[in-house]
């Protein structure tokens, strides 16, 4: 704001002296050019001065934060329920791929791909 200002006083000064330079008969003294204030900002700065924040209160942020509550301790799991799973685990027979299980038969192994054959050329 204050640069644009700025800018415009100096080229408002160009412009003046480039009159008087090109008006040789007449002799003038330019003493700066006048700069003229900005109203919006003037009353930028004026409310600026005036403002007066209000006194910080050690009880202002309460209402902004949340009091910690810790959260409620998990429910332990059955302990004669853990251990009647862990004695059927431990009984469990363990399955091998490949192996039949203890009274079943062999299973026969499929062939996934099958070629079919191929069909010879009738035309020799």
């Amino acid at each position: 704001m204050m640069s644009q200002s700025l800018r415009a006083s100096r080229s408002l000064f160009v412009r003046v002296s480039r009159q008087q330079v090109s008006s040789a008969s007449r002799r003038t003294f330019l003493t700066s050019a006048v700069r003229q204030a900005d109203p919006v900002q003037e009353l930028y700065l004026r409310e600026l001065r005036a403002f007066k924040p209000s006194p910080i209160k050690p009880g202002d942020a309460e209402a902004h934060v949340q009091k910690f509550s810790a959260p409620a301790a998990p429910k332990s799991p059955e302990e004669a329920n853990l251990a009647s799973e862990l004695k059927s685990y431990e009984s469990q027979e363990v399955e091998v791929e490949g192996q039949a299980a203890s009274g079943e038969a062999a299973p026969a192994e499929e062939s996934w791909f099958e070629e079919e054959p191929e069909e010879e050329a009738a035309a020799h």
